[in-house]
């Protein structure tokens, strides 16, 4: 009997259904000699560091840095019921070995290995190494199982880079925490990703804009324009200078553009362009594709390759013309797919790129839910496009002459649609069109020596812009970018963070209160950029992690020891603690919580805030407060709220329901009257509604 690990459950599922298993027990398939079962997730992780030593329970500089020598490893307490039936099934005595059918990749090996390890076993294993959940792969795949010994030392990559994630973001977390009274999570990946976002931020706030002018000469059917001009005056005597004009064509200019078609998707290049077209997140992208996979209506998602492999290329002939009959795409014009553009084993790692399987020919795509079907049309629209013939224009260039000044005419001739038409199909079936950037006129057709009589001028004012905060759709262009001029070619991982994790860093983020979502905009908060500007660059720049995967590489290659890493990752966190012992009295305050403006002072206009007890002057020297527990309040049994507070401050009054009489043993409504006549204590005054006399009462 053998029995296969995979990490998700509906990957144990669909390689059931390839190997024909449909009898399912508890928490496992069985039949036909095959056991089939599943992680879900990370069963087994490193401990906390509390689990080392009690005191570790409280953060407190003395004890760094925590160095854990051995690790020690726990089973997921909301996971353990499926851990104890992996264990099981391992300890059968008809198990004589077992598949690691994971995900094939660095983390896929961690999961299954230290499940394995936990759970005491030592029966022989091999390796299933597959990117698609449909059956002939999967069969294909149990063809060419590789012995599980093969793949140790990437085993040890991904155990250094777990161990090393944990030491520097334990040790650095708990010690600028500590010393800034905040918790402060720093983490290899998120740490200069924040950094990227306050960069930015920082360049938009200190952006100074600058006025220029274009003078605009109106020719039939085209539009000349100026360079750019500073001055209001220089603009303007140019343009009386040509208003009325001949201008004259003196040179035209055109030069043949080949725009190649787009390559498949990663899930990095899906990502961002299912938020520039639909606004999803990343996270909301990766869970829609890993839904579609699980359905086995798309290939593998966590990938970073944009090609297939030779023995693809029938496979994905079938699935483009499958894609070519859903719609909107069935009323693209007709054209003759390169198959062949699509392959290239050589930019294939782990997994090859993003397409739809087979199973589209079965698929009710409109029955699909909206965040899949959009997700699934994209992949579509992407394989269709990367088949077809370029895109092919002319760029024309014309420069005239006016009054003695020139002017420039820019545009452009399509000489073949080629890709453009299918994604010319899809944008106009959707509700949005994304924005076209550079989309350019068409010029009319125009010769050197052509004359234009009498020609309008006009003066048009501008603005230079800032830079443009961070979309996910930058961001994670700018993530998969960071640092690679550090790192050779041969690493697994480039940039920072993997496609699968670069979602749930910008998510972690956010619900940390460093960044926010303003529309599809990320933009630092107050903390986020405090948090940036008080950590070492080591912990803020890219080039960690481009330092890290160049070793990790080495050691998955067995070129260099898992130990001799490690020491150099202890020593790194030793030092950072050695170095940060002690910060100003001003940086401790850096993350104090700021306080929200109540309304401005009656005596002195500073702001008024709330305190526990008070709703007092932030000036100290001026006395101005309010009491909470104010007789005047409490013996008529209400509380003061911020509203009634700042509408005193504001208007001077405040319309309160529901007072208590201790008189007449009832409530009443009444208006409340800020009386303060500058001593220590504020009074307040009652005004009643008016009476049919028409006087309002006081009290």
């Amino acid at each position: 009997m053998i029995l296969i690990i995979t990490e998700k459950p509906s990957v144990a599922k669909s390689i059931a259904s390839a190997l024909g298993v449909t009898s399912r027990a508890d928490g496992h398939f069985e039949g036909g000699g095959w056991l089939i079962s599943w992680c879900i997730g990370h069963l087994v992780g490193l401990a906390d560091a509390a689990a080392y030593d009690d005191r570790y329970k409280k953060w407190r500089y003395e004890d760094l840095p925590i160095l854990p020598d051995p690790f020690r490893y726990v089973v997921s307490e909301e996971k353990a019921a499926q851990f104890h039936i992996l264990r099981s099934l391992m300890e059968r005595s008809d198990v004589t070995e077992l598949v690691n059918a994971c995900d094939a990749g660095r983390e896929g090996e961690l999961i299954f290995r230290l499940v394995y390890e936990a759970a005491g076993c030592s029966k022989p294993f091999s390796r299933l190494w597959i990117s698609s959940m449909e059956d002939a792969a999967i069969r294909e795949g149990f063809t060419d199982l590789r012995p599980g010994a093969d793949y140790d030392p990437l085993y040890q990559s991904a155990l250094c880079r777990q161990k090393a994630d944990w030491l520097i973001g334990i040790n650095a977390s708990r010690l600028f925490s500590v010393l800034y009274h905040r918790t402060l999570n720093v983490g290899r990946v998120q740490t200069p990703t924040l950094a990227m976002l306050a960069n930015r931020d920082s360049k938009i706030v200190l952006f100074r804009k600058e006025k220029y002018h274009h003078v605009r000469l109106a020719l039939e059917g085209a539009e000349a324009v100026s360079d750019r001009i500073v001055s209001t005056e220089d603009a303007q005597t140019i343009r009386d200078a040509c208003d009325g004009q001949r201008a004259v064509c003196v040179s035209v200019a055109r030069d043949k553009k080949t725009e190649k078609p787009p390559k498949l998707y990663d899930l990095t290049t899906l990502q961002r362009e299912a938020n520039r077209v639909f606004g999803y997140t990343a996270k909301q992208t990766l869970d829609y594709a890993q839904s579609l996979y699980e359905k086995k209506l798309l290939t593998y998602p966590r990938t970073d390759s944009r090609y297939l492999t030779c023995d693809m290329a029938e496979t994905a002939s079938v699935v483009l013309h499958l894609a070519a009959r859903v719609p909107p795409f069935d009323a693209c014009p007709e054209f003759f797919p390169d198959v062949a553009a699509l392959v290239n084993d050589k930019e294939v790692s782990d997994h090859h790129a993003l397409i739809p399987t087979l199973e589209l020919e079965k698929a009710d795509v409109p029955g699909l839910p909206v965040g899949e079907r959009n997700i699934l049309l994209l992949v579509c629209y992407k394989l269709l496009c990367a088949v077809a013939e370029p895109f092919v224009y002319e760029a024309v260039t014309a420069t005239f002459d006016c009054g003695g000044h020139t002017f420039t005419a820019k545009g452009r001739q399509v000489l073949s649609q080629g890709w453009r038409a299918i994604q010319e199909v899809f944008h106009s079936s959707l509700k949005e069109k994304p924005e076209d950037e550079d989309a350019e006129g068409v010029l009319p057709a125009l010769t050197e020596g052509q004359a234009f009589e009498s020609v309008v001028a006009s003066v048009t004012e501008h603005f230079t812009s800032p830079p443009k905060p961070y979309t996910e759709d930058t961001l994670l262009s700018a993530m998969e970018n960071a640092g690679k001029e550090d790192m050779p070619d041969e690493v697994e991982r480039r940039g920072l963070g993997t496609p699968a994790t670069r979602a749930a860093i910008i998510e972690k983020l956010v619900s940390g209160g460093f960044v926010e979502r303003k529309g599809k905009n990320l933009i630092p908060t107050k903390a986020g950029v405090n948090l940036v500007t008080v950590l070492p660059e080591l912990l803020t720049s890219p080039k960690l992690t481009a330092d890290w995967e160049q070793r990790l590489n080495e050691v998955a290659k067995d070129q260099v020891s898992p130990e001799d890493f490690m020491d150099g990752i202890e020593a790194m966190a030793a030092e950072l603690v050695r170095k940060y012992s002690h910060i100003s009295e001003d940086g401790q305050k850096l993350f104090q919580p700021e306080k929200e403006t109540v309304g401005l002072c009656p005596r002195c206009g500073k702001p008024v805030y709330e305190g526990k007890k008070n709703f007092a002057c932030s000036d100290r020297a001026c006395q101005f407060v309010m009491w909470k527990n104010d007789r005047f309040w409490t013996s008529r049994r209400k509380e003061m709220t911020r509203k009634m507070v700042a509408d005193l401050l504001k208007k001077g009054r405040t319309s309160v329901k529901g007072m208590w009489s201790e008189k007449k043993g009832s409530t009443y409504d009444a208006v409340v009257i800020l009386d303060d006549t500058g001593g220590k204590y504020v009074n307040f005054k009652l005004e009643f509604p008016k009476r049919k006399d028409g006087v309002y009462g006081k009290k």
